[in-house]
C-alpha cells in the first residue's frame, strides 16, 4: 500500500519550536514526529511513501531520508513557491504517487490506528474518501464531521455547540485518486471546508467515515507536543507500532 505524508504546512500554532524546524521533524520523546509515523505505517505493511515539502523541508529530508532504515521508501513531492493545502497537496503529488488508491496521513498526529480496517472499510463501499473518525468528546477544542448511521458524511461542524454529537477525524484517510483530479494542479486547495464539501454536494455518499476506538495524540500547540512527549516517554520504547 501507499501512503501521502502530508508535511508541508508553515506549524505556525506550534511556534517558537517550529522557527527553525518542520513540524514533523519535531522530536516526540527522541525521536522525530515523521519517523514515528513513518513507522507506524510500516508496522502496517505501508511501505511506500510520498512527502510533500514546502516549509524548512531540509530538516525534514534530514531526518528522513529514502526511509530506507524504517523499511520504506520515501519520495518527496516539493510545493513551492507556495503551499497547496490538504487538497491542493494530494492533487500536485498524484502523478508521483501513481496509484488510484491510497493512505493520506496527517504529518502532525499520532494515532494506533488499525490501517488495515479502514483500507478494508474503504474498499467495501464506493466511496472516494473514508475519513478514519472517532466520537469527538472534545468539542469546544475540535471540529468534527456529521455522518449517518450507514457510515455517510453529510457535512462538517464547526468546534463548539454544533460540534456535539460529531466525529473527530484523526489523521488518517483512505482515498480515490479521482476525488482530487478535478482540481487544477498547482493551484491551492483545501479537503474540509473545500472539495470535500464539494464532493457531499455534488455526489452525496462519496464521503464516509469509519469510526473505531483508536488511541491519537495531536501534535498542534506547544503544550500538546509536552503532554504528548510526557506520554510517550511514560509509554517507553516498547509501546507499538512507535517503538
Amino acid at each position: 500500500m501507499q501512503a501521502l505524508v502530508l508535511a508541508a504546512g508553515l506549524g505556525t500554532r506550534l511556534r517558537p519550536l517550529t522557527d527553525v524546524c518542520a513540524k514533523p521533524a519535531i522530536p516526540v520523546a527522541g525521536e522525530a514526529l515523521i519517523r514515528r509515523i513513518a513507522r507506524w505505517l510500516a508496522a502496517h505493511d505501508v511501505n511506500d511513501l510520498v512527502v510533500n515539502l514546502h516549509y524548512l523541508p531540509h530538516t525534514i529530508t534530514a531526518v528522513l531520508g529514502d526511509g530506507s532504515d524504517l523499511s520504506v521508501r520515501v519520495r518527496y513531492s516539493w510545493e513551492q513557491p507556495r503551499i497547496l493545502g490538504s487538497a491542493g497537496g494530494p492533487r500536485l503529488a498524484l502523478d508521483i504517487i501513481g496509484v488510484d488508491t491510497f493512505i493520506i496521513v496527517n504529518g502532525d498526529t499520532l494515532t494506533d490506528l488499525n490501517v488495515r480496517a479502514l483500507v478494508d472499510a474503504h474498499r467495501r463501499s464506493d466511496a472516494l474518501v473514508t475519513l478514519a473518525l472517532v466520537p469527538n468528546r472534545e468539542a469546544e477544542k475540535y471540529g468534527g464531521a456529521i455522518m449517518t448511521d450507514d457510515g455517510t458524511v453529510t457535512g462538517f461542524a464547526a468546534r463548539g455547540p454544533s460540534a456535539k454529537g460529531s466525529y473527530h477525524f484523526i489523521g488518517a484517510q483512505m482515498v480515490q485518486a479521482e476525488a482530487f483530479r478535478q482540481l487544477a494542479a498547482g493551484q491551492p486547495a483545501t479537503s474540509i471546508g473545500g472539495l470535500y464539501d464539494a464532493l457531499i454536494a455534488a455526489r452525496p455518499g462519496s464521503i464516509r467515515g469509519y469510526v473505531s476506538d483508536a488511541a491519537f495524540w495531536d501534535i498542534g500547540t506547544a503544550e500538546d507536543h509536552a503532554r504528548t512527549s510526557a506520554e510517550f516517554e511514560k509509554l517507553e520504547k516498547g509501546y507499538g507500532p512507535f517503538s
